[in-house]
């Protein structure tokens, strides 16, 4: 069950990271009619800030759990 949560999270996390790689050259950015309605709109600081946010606080939790200490593997006596 551990790993269906894991493959899911995987799944959305690259969704999201898709998501925001795509959006500028899905939208043209100097055309507000082609973003005004989309979520964080009318402004395009906005649409991006929501495109992103989800991507960026994916990797930022990535690195996280990459970059930290582990502990010390512990030797088992026999």
């Amino acid at each position: 069950m551990k790993r269906i949560g894991v493959v899911l999270l995987w799944i959305i996390g690259l969704f999201f990271v898709a998501r925001a790689v795509v959006e500028p050259f899905v939208i043209d950015l100097t055309d507000p009619a082609t973003y005004h309605l989309d979520w964080g709109g009318p402004h395009l600081a906005g649409v991006l800030a929501d495109q992103f946010s989800p991507a960026m606080v994916g990797a930022a939790l990535w690195v996280r759990s990459h970059t930290r200490p582990r502990p010390p593997a512990v030797a088992v006596r026999q």
